[in-house]
């Protein structure tokens, strides 16, 4: 069993994973001071100098801290785009070549598969001609 265990912690695709939330969770605290400290201020410039974290709504006696969520929102869509850009950067330099081989050899199969029935449909026909 321990055995198993091993073999399980160092297959490729859970050392991927670790090594990804390790990665994240650092890109999180960057994205965070990023938002906290440039993003969230310059709206509050747009919006006239109102404190996002601080706002609130009420209904009754129920008190509605609305501002840290909007915070979190803004600092989620500020995560999701640089992880696009990340993706992206890496996909244009690493992953470009591998895609245009693919496409290649996709398209001489698909060529190669249409010459076949072409030949076959004049097969067919010079056949049936033959026959009359």
């Amino acid at each position: 069993m321990l055995k198993e265990f091993k073999t399980f912690l160092l297959r490729g695709n859970v050392l991927d994973l670790a090594v990804g939330v390790i990665i994240g969770t650092a890109l999180t605290a960057i994205v965070k001071a990023l938002s906290s400290g440039i993003i969230l201020p310059l709206v509050n410039l747009f919006m006239f100098k109102i404190d996002l974290s601080k706002l609130k709504f009420s209904v009754g006696q129920a008190t509605f801290q609305i501002g840290p969520v909007l915070e979190a929102v803004i600092s989620f869509i500020i995560t999701g785009f640089v992880l696009f850009i990340l993706v992206k950067t890496v996909n244009t330099f690493f992953m470009k070549k591998d895609d245009e081989e693919e496409e290649t050899v996709k398209v001489n199969e698909e060529l190669d598969t249409l010459q076949e029935i072409r030949d076959l449909l004049k097969a067919q026909n010079t056949q049936s001609l033959d026959k009359k």
